[in-house]
């Protein structure tokens, strides 16, 4: 589920991909609650038998799912080895932590199958019929968009349902007077993002209702989830701030003055009292789209 985006793409380069899990991790276990939300929120009658993630990084959605249809089977495709492994070990920790508490729990990684395939690719590997398709923060990432929703929809079993789920981009975590030598600079570093996106990522805030019914799906709902966590925080939200202003450094820097490059680099320096993992105003801030499609 879950920014921009460590939410993997199908396509993630694999020298990327440690990068990227470390930030999807925490992202699921900061907003757990709100994934759930949304997979309970689903038009799905008596559950699907058969689920396939597209793009399923390492995980965040894959388990929501497996806990929410605890009789359904799941598919997860992604291009990174290194997210593939980590959701492997993360589905076996969930089986040896749920195997006296949830039956869904304990059998998720018997009704998991890996499968490695670039999404961009006009041909895929067999997956079957599903009867729900799961696409979170993968969509806006593909290079023909309106091409895999086509693929999608000769991929679903007739009368399934695609779930689409889109972000508004990096989560806000700082208040905006922060920090005090730079008020702001949070904002600032969107803007500088936004306008890296906007060439990189051309697909991100796409009209995903209309692109879904010009690919022959009938939308039946669209919900936005609004996230408003905390203070005070978990240690995990700390460290969702620091990985996530990490990333954001790493895209916006060349558009920063020198003055906010340095109020950046001391929030990001866990040797320093300054640093984000010490404030205690932090809170997580983002909205979260899902469109429920069905092929009819």
């Amino acid at each position: 589920m879950n920014h921009a985006s460590p939410h993997t793409a199908s396509h993630v380069h694999e020298h990327d991909a440690g990068d990227h899990s470390e930030i999807l991790d925490l992202d699921a276990e900061v907003l757990a609650e709100h994934i759930a939300s949304i997979t309970a929120w689903l038009p799905v009658g008596a559950g699907p038998r058969h689920i396939v993630d597209l793009g399923c990084g390492t995980g965040a959605g894959t388990l929501a799912l497996l806990e929410r249809f605890p009789e359904a089977e799941l598919t997860a495709v992604d291009s990174s080895a290194a997210h593939l492994h980590r959701l492997q070990e993360k589905a076996r920790e969930r089986a040896r932590e749920g195997a006296q508490e949830k039956a869904g729990a304990a059998g998720a990684a018997g009704r998991l199958r890996i499968v490695r395939a670039d999404l961009d690719a006009t041909s895929w590997p067999d997956l079957g019929a599903p009867e729900l398709v799961w696409a979170s923060a993968s969509m806006h990432h593909m290079t023909d968009p309106d091409r895999t929703l086509r693929q999608v929809h000769d991929l679903l079993a007739p009368g399934g349902l695609f779930a689409v789920v889109e972000l508004a981009g990096f989560p806000r975590f700082l208040p905006a007077d922060a920090p005090e030598e730079a008020p702001g600079l949070e904002e600032r570093c969107h803007l500088a993002l936004d306008h890296h996106h906007a060439e990189q990522v051309p697909h991100r805030g796409a009209d995903w209702g209309t692109k879904l019914t010009e690919a022959g799906f009938t939308v039946e709902g669209e919900r936005t989830i609004t996230v408003d966590i905390g203070p005070p925080h978990t240690d995990a939200v700390g460290r969702y701030a620091l990985s996530s202003l990490r990333r954001l450094r790493g895209s916006a820097a060349s558009a920063l003055t020198a003055e906010d490059l340095t109020a950046l680099d001391r929030l990001l320096d866990t040797a320093s009292p300054h640093s984000v993992l010490h404030r205690t105003d932090l809170s997580v801030r983002t909205e979260r789209t899902v469109w429920a499609a069905r092929r009819t």
